[in-house]
């Protein structure tokens, strides 16, 4: 079991290239970072070699989504922004060399017709997952529930594995995140099996509430055993938000699960 700490949600205490020799300290195996590019990509590349610890992910830019806005994947009129975005990705994946890049299908935008949302994204996820397959680098594409983001375009694994199929690339794959599944109630053993072989790479925290395995009510043993039931050797990545107490003292979790 491969296990990696996604550093926007863990160490956050440190400055974020601190935070990669302190993920190698606590246990983990890899981390991965959801927008790193305030970072200069040869820092980044020289902190993981210093730590010996390999990039597991990153995302594409995703323009205005965390501000409210509905991102660039699926906006007809932000083709220019998304291939910028798409190119500032690439330059810096060359760099840094991530084992997957994550595009964020973005919320559904205002005066826009769904279906052309996802035509457009279609295309762009294509058009991604076929310019990083030359450097030998996964691309994935995420659901994330509307309650938390709401109008957000691909919520299920129905629609992702509906999304994968449109897109009919090899090299582009499910970013399954248990919380995100856990917190619209859907039987999350039912989607590791529903989309199988079409996971590349999969997130976790608990649920209600986003914290660590065990703050919650959700099952992990049933998900992991769906899991490697599945075929999937992949990476686990903790993003969860480890609270007041701080990320070393939410880490009890973690031994648990190398005993697995």
């Amino acid at each position: 079991m491969k296990i990696a700490a996604n550093l926007s949600l863990l160490f956050t205490e440190l400055p974020l290239t601190e935070r990669i020799l302190a993920a190698r300290t606590a246990g983990f195996d890899g981390v991965e970072i959801q927008f790193p590019y305030e970072v200069p990509a040869i820092r980044l590349k020289e902190q993981l070699e210093r730590a010996g610890m390999p990039l597991v992910l990153i995302n594409l830019p995703a323009g205005d989504l965390l501000e409210g806005g509905p991102g660039l994947a699926a906006v007809p009129d932000r083709q220019e922004a998304f291939d910028a975005a798409l190119q500032e990705a690439l330059t810096y994946a060359l760099m840094v060399r991530p084992a997957s890049v994550n595009v964020l299908p973005g919320r559904l935008a205002e005066g826009v017709d769904r279906e052309l949302a996802l035509e457009t994204l279609e295309h762009n996820l294509w058009k991604t997952a076929d310019a990083f397959d030359m450097l030998g680098i996964r691309v994935l594409c995420e659901a994330i529930n509307p309650l938390d983001m709401p109008g957000f375009l691909i919520n299920s694994a129905a629609d992702l594995e509906a999304l994968l199929q449109r897109v009919d690339h090899p090299n582009c794959l499910a970013q399954l995140d248990f919380y995100h599944m856990a917190r619209q109630q859907l039987d999350l053993p039912s989607c590791i099996t529903r989309l199988g072989e079409r996971i590349g790479h999969v997130q976790f925290a608990d649920c209600p509430g986003r914290g660590a395995p065990g703050s919650g009510e959700l099952d992990f043993g049933a998900a992991l055993q769906a899991l490697q039931a599945s075929g999937y050797q992949g990476w686990l990545s903790a993003e969860y938000k480890p609270g007041e107490q701080g990320t070393e003292a939410s880490l009890g979790w973690l031994a648990e699960w190398r005993g697995r």
